[in-house]
């Protein structure tokens, strides 16, 4: 786990000072930080850090762009010992009519001191801006990253893209007044022996009555298939207290990352015998498992292990599977299920996560467990009223 308070540097100082990242000094000190936190941690992976000062500049990350936001810096001695961003999303406010703010990207000491410094600070410049609510932690891009504290599943690393975190981080949440929001699930698939036969069966019978048809993205016709996407999830999403659909630009944002990592048999598309689009399933090798060994760099010799390295990757993340409502009971979710473990398996794969899915999605958590999932992590989102 991140080192206890007595494990670093002695610290004279009583009261943490916070500074706002306003300089290259103040970000790399933000970027840097969870190296310090979690050197000892067998399970923590670190992210590429060209990927997080991309996050911190608005220029790259669109959610920066759509309200004010701060990040901050809580030091020790002159030692940086935690860190927080916030911000305000006006797209999500106008949406659903409320004045709500998010932080993210969290981190801090086993210091309650360190983490109300940072709270405080947070809160402060949120009132400022007009938030009556704070939720969190929530993604730093508007993806889906980040999202929420690991509340249990301590015992593996997180899969690409998901939080990890100490225990403690819950306690200093709720002594500062946080309270559940809610949480949300990852459930682990074995691939090893192929489709469960239940699953399998009733993707025979369901394709017998419907004749769906389900097929790969086709990445050469990128823009096309951006609207495919758009179009079911414009219908799909749900009425979720932290989403909504993405517009257009931010499905382009997201697309030219998953040309990049994606592998066309993992992204699947749903589709009625006359073309209609009914669904989709987003799926990627999990990079976590090859990002130790970067060491958190790319260059000079880092894109050369990942070339070699992601041949080894035995491990895939589901991100996403929407279906349009006129056709969520009737099977759409259980082809996209069964053709992913098996195009997964197929490319060498042997296991899969499907995450994250809200606790209060009933429909989507029972599809996850029909299609043999087993819930192993849970993350937690909490809420404050300002």
């Amino acid at each position: 786990m991140p080192p206890q308070r007595g494990e670093m540097k002695k610290h004279l100082q009583t009261a943490p000072e916070i500074r706002v990242v306003d300089n290259r000094k103040e970000k790399k000190s933000f970027v840097d930080l969870p190296w310090k936190l979690y050197r000892n941690d067998p399970h923590w992976v670190p992210p590429l850090l060209a990927d997080m000062y991309n996050t911190l500049d608005p220029k790259k990350n669109a959610l920066l762009r759509l309200g004010p936001n701060r990040f901050f810096v809580a030091y020790l001695d002159g030692e940086p010992v935690g860190r927080l961003g916030v911000g305000i999303d006006r797209r999500l406010n106008a949406a659903k009519k409320e004045e709500l703010s998010y932080l993210t990207l969290f981190e801090s000491i086993d210091d309650y001191a360190v983490a109300k410094a940072l709270f405080d600070a947070g809160t402060a410049f949120l009132r400022e801006q007009g938030a009556a609510i704070v939720t969190g932690p929530q993604s730093p891009s508007n993806g889906d990253d980040y999202r929420g504290l690991l509340l249990a599943g301590y015992d593996s690393p997180p899969v690409l893209l998901n939080s990890y975190n100490p225990p403690y981080y819950h306690t200093f949440f709720q002594q500062y007044g946080f309270r559940k929001d809610f949480d949300r699930h990852a459930y682990f698939y074995d691939f090893r022996n192929g489709p469960p036969e239940r699953l399998a069966a009733g993707v025979r019978l369901i394709e017998k009555r419907y004749n769906y048809r389900v097929r790969p993205i086709d990445l050469k016709n990128l823009e096309k298939e951006i609207h495919v996407l758009k179009y079911v999830t414009d219908q799909a999403m749900p009425d979720w207290p932290d989403m909504i659909p993405p517009d257009i630009d931010e499905l382009e944002a997201e697309a030219e990352k998953l040309k990049q990592l994606a592998i066309p048999d993992l992204v699947l598309i749903a589709e009625t015998a006359d073309g209609e689009p009914v669904g989709f399933a987003v799926t990627l090798p999990d990079y976590n498992e090859l990002l130790p060994k970067l060491k958190g760099k790319l260059f000079p010799t880092g894109f050369l292990k990942f070339l070699w390295y992601r041949r080894k990757i035995k491990g895939v993340r589901l991100f996403a599977l929407m279906v349009t409502p006129a056709r969520q009971k009737k099977g759409v979710a259980a082809c996209l299920y069964y053709y992913s473990m098996l195009n997964a398996l197929r490319l060498g794969f042997t296991h899969g996560e499907g995450s994250t899915i809200h606790e209060f999605n009933t429909r989507m958590n029972l599809d996850a467990r029909k299609a043999g999932g087993q819930l192993y992590k849970i993350y937690r989102v909490y809420r404050k009223e300002l």
